[in-house]
């Protein structure tokens, strides 16, 4: 699979996650079997550039490529601008930001209220488009099914999309009324992909394997972005890839491998935030990773009393230490809504 001329390793994808997919969780997910990932939104406000903030979300630093980088915005040229900032500081491909649902970005007319105005997201997309081609940077999008269920424009917008350049389309199978409620449709997917020949990426509830299967075969999209699903579990990506190729599940790691993966994680994470931050931002990464684990909740209370990385960090080890007296690997996940897609609330397409 290709992102214009960028060629990708795999198909499956990490979705960008404001607060999450920072370069030390995109790096995980990226060595632990995920082809493409994107990174945090970035604003196209240029007073903001300079903000801890957003340097820190525009860090690349020893990052696998291609690289990627979502921005946000709601004025064209603004947008135009933001992507050549972020193509001077190493992105390799420009997303457009039309999904988020966060009421803090919607109120603003970004995110996924771009979808209410079409003209606007299309003079956007545009904008975006020409300003990143004489770089020979590639441009994509995500979106979602539509504002409301009344209101679902995906398709329509999707050739609008494609006819100005975008050279790949993600779509979250919600509206932006549904924000991450219900369940995602997958109906509206596979209706993008069958109007378009750019690739399309399928996004929303993609929790397992089964899912993942299920979803590229209902959709025909050309990979699946998976988001919420590699909070505390980025071994996902491989599990995926894995019963894609041989129908068959892998064993859960080992907890002498998530005692690795972690502890490499917070230390990443450490340096890229510092002390005080890290150690704060740090919290939930550890309650996912952890969360399924015996004791779990309260060692999750226990972390959130520990004012310093390095306790933080021996704590997560030796709570670790003791998890591996008890078993060798994770217990297995359970997916009781995954075990046939088709029931689900609005169900796979036919």
């Amino acid at each position: 699979m290709h992102i214009g001329h960028i060629p990708l390793a795999n198909r499956l994808f990490v979705a960008p996650m404001a607060g999450v997919t920072d370069r030390p969780f995109r790096q995980l997910c990226k060595a632990l079997g995920a082809g493409y990932a994107v990174s945090e939104m970035v604003t196209s406000r240029k007073d903001l550039w300079n903000s801890l903030k957003t340097s820190r979300r525009a860090n690349h630093e020893g990052e696998p490529g291609p690289i990627a980088v979502q921005i946000a915005g709601t004025d064209a040229a603004m947008m135009a601008e933001a992507a050549l900032y972020n193509v001077d500081r190493g992105a390799q491909i420009i997303d457009i930001n039309m999904g988020c649902p966060a009421k803090k970005v919607c109120n603003k007319w970004a995110g996924s209220a771009l979808m209410q105005n079409e003209p606007l997201a299309i003079e956007i997309a545009q904008a975006v488009v020409d300003a990143c081609a004489p770089r020979n940077v590639p441009v994509t999008l995500k979106m979602r099914t539509g504002w409301s269920q009344d209101h679902r424009n995906a398709v329509a917008l999707a050739r609008v999309f494609e006819s100005v350049g975008i050279q790949m389309l993600t779509v979250h199978g919600r509206t932006r009324e549904q924000g991450y409620r219900g369940h995602a449709e997958y109906d509206t997917i596979a209706a993008v992909k069958a109007a378009v020949r750019v690739p399309v990426v399928a996004n929303g509830d993609i929790t397992s394997p089964e899912k993942a299967k299920a979803v590229l075969a209902a959709t025909g999209a050309d990979a699946v972005m998976i988001g919420r699903a590699a909070q505390g579990r980025p071994w996902i990506f491989r599990e995926i890839a894995h019963y894609l190729a041989t129908g068959e599940h892998l064993a859960p790691p080992l907890v002498a491998e998530v005692r690795r993966l972690l502890l490499d994680h917070l230390q990443d994470h450490y340096r890229l935030y510092g002390e005080s931050t890290g150690l704060r931002s740090a919290r939930k990464h550890i309650a996912w990773y952890l969360r399924a684990l015996p004791g779990g909740e309260a060692f999750r209370q226990h972390i959130n009393t520990i004012e310093d990385c390095s306790e933080q960090w021996h704590a997560v080890a030796r709570y670790l230490d003791a998890i591996a007296q008890q078993m060798d690997r994770l217990p297995p996940v359970a997916y009781p809504a995954d075990a046939d897609p088709s029931e689900e609330q609005e169900g796979l397409a036919a």
